[in-house]
C-alpha cells in the first residue's frame, strides 16, 4: 500500500557506522554507541507503530472480515435452502425463462452481500490496490482450503469412525464427509474465476461513479458497482460449473438459475445500503475526520 494511502512511514533500518571497523556493526560483544538504535530495536519500534497505527489496524479488521466471509461462503454454499419457507411462508413456484423456478438458493448467498459491503468500504478508504490485495489473498486461501479439504477426504478413515454416527441416522461418516466438503473441481474453478472477475468490475465501476459524484451519493457507487459486478459474477459461476462442467445444463436452465441468484444478491445489497453509511460513520469517528478524508483522497488517486 502506498504511503499516501496509509500514512505509514518505515524508519531507517541501517545501523550506525563504527569508526574503527567501517561497518554497520560494532566489534563483537560491543553495544552500539552514541545512542543509535540497533536493527532489532528499530524493528521492534516499527512493529509497535504498525500495531497502534489506526489505518493499518482498520485494513486488518476489514480484510479479516472480507476474507473470512468469502471463505466461509464457499464451504457453506453446498446447502440449498428455501427462502420463503425459512421466512415462514408457503412454498412459492414460478416460471423463469420457461423453467420451473423457486426462491431457493445456496446458503453462501447469505454471506456474499457482506463481502460486497466490505469490498465497497475497503475501496472507499484504501482504493483499488487494497481491494486487489485482499481479493488475491482470499482466492489463494480459498484454493488452499479446498486443497486441504480434498487431502482430508483422501486419507483413509479409521474403521470405528465410519459408523460412529449411526445412532444419529448416519451409517457412513466418510461418505457424508466427502459429499458435504468435496465440491467438484468445476464448481471451485467457476467460483474463483467469477469472484476475481466480479471484484475487478466492482472496483472499476465504483471509482467511475465516484469520479462523477465525488463524495456524494455513497449509495449510488455502492449499489451500482454491485449491480454490474454481480451480473457478471452470477452468470460466470453457473456457466463454468454447470454448463462447461459435467452437468451440461441447457441454456434455459442456466439463465434461469443465474438470474434467480442475481436477483437475490442485488436485493440483499440494496437492503444493506444503510449498513454502509453506518460503517462509514464508525470509521470516520475512529480515524478522525482529517485522517479519514486523507485516506479517501489517496484512494481516489490510486489505479
Amino acid at each position: 500500500m502506498p504511503q499516501a494511502c496509509t500514512g505509514i512511514r518505515f524508519p531507517s533500518m541501517s545501523a550506525p557506522q563504527h569508526p574503527e571497523h567501517g561497518s554497520g556493526r560494532p566489534p563483537s560483544g560491543e553495544a552500539p554507541k552514541g545512542g543509535g538504535a540497533s536493527p532489532l530495536r528499530a524493528v521492534q519500534e516499527q512493529m509497535a507503530h504498525l500495531a497502534s497505527h489506526k489505518p493499518t489496524r482498520l485494513l486488518v479488521i476489514l480484510g479479516g472480515l472480507f476474507i473470512a466471509n468469502a471463505l466461509v461462503a464457499e464451504f457453506i454454499g453446498v446447502k440449498i435452502f428455501a427462502l420463503e419457507e425459512s421466512l415462514g411462508f408457503a412454498p412459492w413456484r414460478y416460471k423463469l425463462f420457461g423453467v420451473d423456478a423457486a426462491p431457493q438458493f445456496t446458503v453462501g448467498v447469505l454471506l456474499w452481500p457482506i463481502v460486497f459491503v466490505m469490498t465497497d468500504v475497503i475501496n472507499e478508504y484504501f482504493g483499488p490496490k487494497g481491494v486487489r490485495l485482499l481479493t488475491n489473498m482470499a482466492v489463494a486461501l480459498i484454493a488452499y482450503a479446498f486443497l486441504m479439504v480434498n487431502a482430508g477426504i483422501a486419507v483413509v478413515p479409521a474403521e470405528w469412525w465410519i459408523g460412529s454416527y449411526a445412532e444419529r441416522g448416519l451409517e457412513d461418516a466418510q461418505v457424508a464427509y466427502s459429499v458435504i466438503y468435496g465440491q467438484g473441481i468445476w464448481i471451485i474453478v467457476g467460483s474463483l474465476v467469477a469472484f476475481l472477475v466480479g471484484q475487478v468490475l466492482d472496483v472499476l465501476v465504483f471509482h467511475r461513479i465516484k469520479a462523477w459524484t465525488g463524495e456524494r451519493a455513497v449509495w449510488l457507487r455502492a449499489t451500482g458497482s454491485t449491480v454490474v459486478s454481480q451480473l457478471v459474477d452470477s452468470y460466470i459461476v453457473i456457466y463454468v460449473a454447470f454448463v462447461l462442467g459435467p452437468p451440461s445444463w441447457s441454456t434455459e436452465l442456466f439463465v434461469a438459475v443465474a438470474t434467480n441468484n442475481y436477483i437475490l444478491k442485488v436485493g440483499a445489497a440494496i437492503l444493506l445500503t444503510p449498513a454502509i453509511y453506518g460503517i462509514h460513520w464508525v470509521i470516520d469517528r475512529y480515524l478522525g475526520a482529517e485522517q479519514a478524508q486523507a485516506l479517501r483522497r489517496a484512494a481516489m488517486e490510486e489505479r
